[in-house]
């Protein structure tokens, strides 16, 4: 008798979905404390009797970390993979949570800037592993659209950190109390935030998360160029670096002035023009979620031009105009900013391959935009008025424009 062929298994394609999901709440959970962060410059202007450059040390300090702690964090995946990253990551900020009790405790700004740092640490270690794995989670023609799509978590949870911290951090502010009493109010909330961190971390420990090293793009007769090649020889990733630093500090420059920019052009309610600064977190959101949608029918870059042109156009209008219309534009500069990060950062490690996680470094460390450009745009207003340092803003729009019409194609220098 015959015996009967078995026909071969056909491999069905692997489900992503619950991988992007846990994904995306991580990219909220960063987002939310990186706006949380912006919140405290207030809170530790009055505690410790600071002026504005004094207190904005905070968000120096915050965004510093991304340039001691991308490239480590990017030879950290390269070691242990990312999900074991993201897990490391989240127990990093565990400590730099806990570490504001005794900063607390002690009334001290330094060892605030300290906890601040360590927190940071762990979110640059948790954002440098989440972009590259929600990337090249499916098929490299849509990675851009991913990154948006998990990034617009990221701006919602921003959108709702100062309403978190008007309720639980910074509701003593304008109240009557001893700068140990004002201090004291910071420890009840980094113990929840903590808590909360502690058993995200075991969940996402017990998860099965697919192994995904290599893009399609890499085969093993690569290793040997692979190790004589630099990261820092793909121009593309280079300048992805520097469009995430423009983008990061007029973001940052952004939201951090609007509260004082509405007040000049006569909103004197303080609510509504706080509620400038929330608006504009949920114009990123939305526009993060209709970018993905769209991105299945234009090409990202073209998106990021787009863009770009409208975010210059805003700005050159805000400079023109006062009241409502000057306001209702740096507004809109939310949507304007929408895809911008997401979309540099997945054409910065566009057909990397093994050296995926090393660019994902590389261009994280464009995150200490934040700690650079928004002291110089102040410096600029405080000379010259908010408007006129709309210009640095318009220059970053410009550098932006650029990468999405040249930058961003991958070319390597020669070896």
């Amino acid at each position: 008798m015959a015996s009967r062929s078995t026909p071969p298994t056909v491999q069905s394609a692997p489900n992503y979905t619950v991988p992007f999901i846990i994904v995306a709440a991580l990219f909220g959970i960063f987002g939310f404390l990186t706006s949380l962060n912006n919140q405290l410059v207030g809170k530790l202007k009055e505690t410790f009797t600071l002026g504005y450059g004094q207190a904005m040390l905070a968000t120096a300090a915050w965004f510093l970390a991304y340039l001691v702690f991308s490239v480590p964090s990017g030879k950290l995946i390269e070691r242990v993979g990312y999900k074991k990253t993201m897990v490391i990551s989240l127990f990093i900020m565990v400590l730099g949570a806990l570490a504001f009790i005794p900063a607390a405790m002690s009334v001290s700004f330094p060892l605030t800037l300290g906890a601040i740092f360590l927190l940071a640490t762990g979110v640059c270690a948790l954002q440098t592993s989440a972009n590259p794995y929600a990337a090249i989670l499916g098929p490299e023609h849509s990675a851009a659209l991913r990154v948006n799509l998990a990034q617009a978590f990221n701006s919602g949870a921003s959108a709702l950190a100062p309403v978190v911290a008007a309720a639980f951090i910074l509701s003593g502010v304008d109240k009557v109390g001893t700068a140990t009493e004002q201090a004291h109010m910071l420890i009840t909330p980094y113990i929840v935030i903590a808590a909360a961190l502690f058993v995200l971390g075991f969940i996402v420990m017990g998860l099965h998360l697919p192994t995904v090293n290599l893009t399609r793009d890499f085969r093993p007769s690569d290793l040997n160029a692979l190790n004589k090649r630099s990261i820092w020889s793909y121009p593309h990733v280079v300048l992805g670096m520097i469009g995430i630093f423009f983008y990061v500090g007029l973001e940052i420059s952004l939201a951090a002035i609007g509260v004082r920019f509405a007040e000049e052009q006569g909103v004197s309610d303080l609510k509504i023009a706080g509620f400038m600064v929330t608006a504009y977190y949920l114009l990123i959101m939305i526009g993060r979620f209709a970018g993905s949608a769209l991105m299945t029918k234009i090409r990202p870059e073209k998106l990021l031009v787009g863009l770009g042109i409208f975010g210059i156009l805003l700005m050159a209008t805000g400079m023109a105009t006062s009241g409502a219309v000057a306001v209702g534009c740096l507004v809109l500069c939310g949507l304007a900013n929408s895809i911008m990060y997401p979309t540099i950062f997945a054409l910065g490690i566009a057909e990397l391959g093994a050296m995926t996680s090393k660019g994902s470094g590389v261009i994280t460390i464009g995150n200490v935009g934040g700690a650079a450009i928004p002291p110089l745009f102040g410096l600029i207003a405080d000379h010259m008025g908010i408007q006129r340092a709309f210009l640095l803003v318009i220059v970053s729009y410009v550098f932006i424009v650029y990468y999405g019409l040249s930058g961003y194609k991958p070319r390597r220098k020669a070896a």
